[in-house]
């Protein structure tokens, strides 16, 4: 079966990426500042926690944004 890629379909795809990963950023960054309050960082210490956490977020990011597109363009769901 092939992927239903209309107007519809990618900006249903895009909405839930968008909410996704706007929850994804929101558990991360209270991660991050619960890290960085406990361990009292503050300036350089603080960079590169967040540079550390860049990362996994990226993918995180990544790997939401294909799965809302998968479940959004998948014939089974329409």
């Amino acid at each position: 079966m092939q992927r239903i890629k209309t107007f519809k379909t990618l900006t249903r795809a895009a909405a839930a990426a968008c909410f996704l990963a706007v929850q994804a950023v929101i558990c991360i960054g209270t991660v991050y500042w619960a890290v960085a309050a406990t361990l009292r960082m503050e300036g350089t210490a603080a960079m590169v926690l967040g540079a550390i956490f860049a990362l996994p977020s990226a993918y995180v990011l990544t790997v939401v944004t294909r799965m809302a597109y998968d479940a959004e363009t998948d014939p089974a769901n329409q």
